[in-house]
């Protein structure tokens, strides 16, 4: 078993290219490959369902990140560096409902998370610098 096999996201670099900078590159090309080949329309819409003459048709919200890092400090010896990542995320965000002849959009409303976890953060933001003052003063 090749060191792809046991792991998919395993990069092979020959020998004689096993700079840091290439590594980096490599990896960030091939998770490029992979998560792109996963960027189609049926990842935002599903597979339409039919049911009782209505047919409904889910829709996400997916986003794609990649990351990658390297390094090298030849000056005080063969240091060299690497690194790299990448993710998707994919959310339900609605559903189209086409019903005698009519299509219409619904969205997945979230009424919780949509207003208190940026009302949250807000006021964590405010606060943050007043509780951190107030420990540098009990210091």
């Amino acid at each position: 078993m090749t060191d792809h096999e046991e792991n998919p996201a395993a990069v092979s670099l020959p020998d004689t290219q096993t700079s840091a900078t290439h590594a980096a590159d490599a990896l960030l090309e091939h998770l490029a490959d992979r998560l792109g080949g996963s960027a189609s329309v049926t990842a935002v819409y599903g597979e339409p369902v039919t049911a009782d003459g209505v047919t409904v048709i889910p829709v996400a919200r997916v986003a794609f990140g990649l990351g990658a890092g390297a390094g090298r400090d030849g000056a005080g010896g063969d240091r060299e560096g690497g690194g790299g990542g990448g993710g998707a995320d994919a959310r339900p965000v609605g559903y189209i409902e086409i019903s005698n002849g009519v299509a219409t959009y619904r969205p997945i409303r979230r009424t919780w998370t949509d207003v208190a976890v940026p009302l949250a953060a807000l006021v964590l933001g405010a606060a943050l610098p007043k509780v951190v003052r107030m420990l540098r003063r009990r210091r």
